[in-house]
């Protein structure tokens, strides 16, 4: 009877804990960076940062992203998916830790680390959703993608009342803010206690798994430009209002209070398409329709803070629930356009390369042409100029079908129910092989040992 437990347990614990880990994780890929915006003028009084390194603080976890994520697949082909999470997690504590320290160098080395920690996460989550959940991928990624916008709608609106806090303690060893950044802590530590089982339990690769195809291919797909860049526009305009919207606010006749509030509703509207998402993207597997509409809100968005900005509220709201959808899409589609988790895992990387390489520019040339201008309309008819090609990209990023490579290198798709049949057929093909491989090892042991 015992026997029989060992047996059946695991096969029912064991999903769920992976998606809590799954959803911990999630927690920890925005947190850590939202709660900086809110106290960065306080960080920047105390340490007598200029306006340019300020906005460094912001850049450099896109830098971050975009130099490490290539190189995310590859970590988790030579040592697994499992321990890489884990470094992940591992890296956005320390430097959240370091980054509490107090000091600029301390302020910026953390702020860097936590990017790389981010990126690594970023990349091979949509891998791990691929590997162990191929069904409900698209599901998975809306739920995750909601947890990333509470955890950092939380780290935001509780980064002044922390800091705060640390006042009222009287605490002396470290500055109130680096207290405040200090508290986001929570997010990796608890993810880790959660994430450690599944250390144990992992199966390392095999030397085939660790040596590859790195999929170098996909930089000459088509196809894997076009989630690429679907995924970085999306970017680029986050950013920019990330940035951008307090400053656009108060020039319109808005208080900082009243901007620092549209901001904070900002974040959490990037989080609310999860809850209307999840069960349309279950039912349609042609997600071109879905991702046109978040392009159309982005531009109805930006249109309406252009020409009417005293209805600010409104315009916020479309364009978060624009962005915030058009991520969970964009992120979607590395896993519905891929065959198996090393593929997913590769197009992740290069799609978040390129797309943060991107997004780091925003904020600068949006800044830029509104400091030749002296005006907010030029940079934000640029954005307009964007959503357009955006939902234009929209329409040959989310087809259903599945990228493959063929023999020639050159792009071929197939049908998401042609390819499942071939999917599982290839499976079948791989468990046989493995057991005449294994066949043969015991025949060498047996032939050397009469030897």
């Amino acid at each position: 009877m015992s026997h029989k437990n060992k047996k059946t347990v695991p096969k029912v614990a064991r999903p769920a804990l992976v998606i809590l880990g799954i959803l911990l994780i999630a927690s920890n890929l925005r947190a850590p960076l939202t709660g900086l915006g809110p106290i960065l003028e306080f960080i920047s009084q105390d340490l007598g940062l200029s306006a340019t390194q300020a906005g460094m603080l912001t850049t450099l976890p896109l830098l971050a992203f975009a130099l490490f994520s290539p190189v995310s697949s590859g970590l988790a082909r030579k040592i697994g998916l499992e321990p890489s999470l884990m470094i992940a997690l591992v890296l956005v504590g320390g430097g959240v830790l370091i980054r509490s320290g107090g000091s600029t160098v301390m302020l910026f080395l953390g702020t860097c680390i936590i990017g790389l920690g981010i990126a690594i996460g970023n990349v091979l989550l949509p891998s791990l959703l691929k590997r162990d959940f191929p069904t409900k991928v698209t599901t998975l990624t809306a739920v995750y993608v909601l947890i990333m916008g509470i955890g950092s709608t939380l780290s935001s609106s509780t980064a002044i009342p922390m800091m705060k806090l640390a006042g009222s303690m009287g605490i002396t060893a470290i500055p109130n803010w680096a207290f405040a950044l200090a508290t986001v802590l929570i997010f990796p530590v608890v993810s880790i206690i959660v994430w450690l089982p599944q250390l144990a339990g992992h199966t390392r690769p095999s030397a085939d798994t660790a040596e590859i195809d790195s999929h170098s291919y996909l930089w000459r797909s088509a196809a894997a430009w076009q989630v690429t860049i679907f995924l970085g526009l999306n970017s680029f305009i986050m950013y920019i209002f990330i940035s951008w919207l307090p400053s656009i606010l108060i020039d319109n006749g808005y208080t900082e209070n009243q901007a620092g509030y549209l901001h904070g509703v900002l974040q959490l509207s990037t989080a609310v398409p999860a809850l209307v998402l999840i069960p349309l993207m279950a039912k349609m597997k042609d997600k071109r329709g879905m991702s046109f509409a978040m392009a159309v809100l982005g531009f109805i968005g930006i249109l309406g803070l252009l020409m009417m900005p005293e209805h600010a509220l409104i315009w916020v709201i479309c364009f978060g629930f624009s962005c915030g959808g058009g991520f969970i899409l964009g992120l979607s589609f590395v896993g519905i356009r891929t065959h198996d988790a090393h593929q997913a895992a590769a197009l992740s990387g290069m799609a978040q390369c390129m797309g943060y390489l991107l997004a780091a520019t925003g904020p600068i040339i949006f800044g830029s042409l509104h400091e030749s201008t002296h005006s907010w309309e030029v940079p934000l008819y640029m954005t307009l100029a964007v959503c357009v090609v955006w939902g234009f990209l929209a329409l040959f990023a989310g087809r259903s079908h599945v990228i493959v490579r063929s023999q020639s290198g050159k792009d071929i798709v197939i049908d998401a129910p042609v390819h499942e049949s071939i999917h599982e057929e290839l499976k079948r093909l791989k468990n046989e092989l493995a057991l005449v491989t294994e066949e043969r090892n015991e025949l060498k042991k047996a032939f050397n040992a009469k030897l």
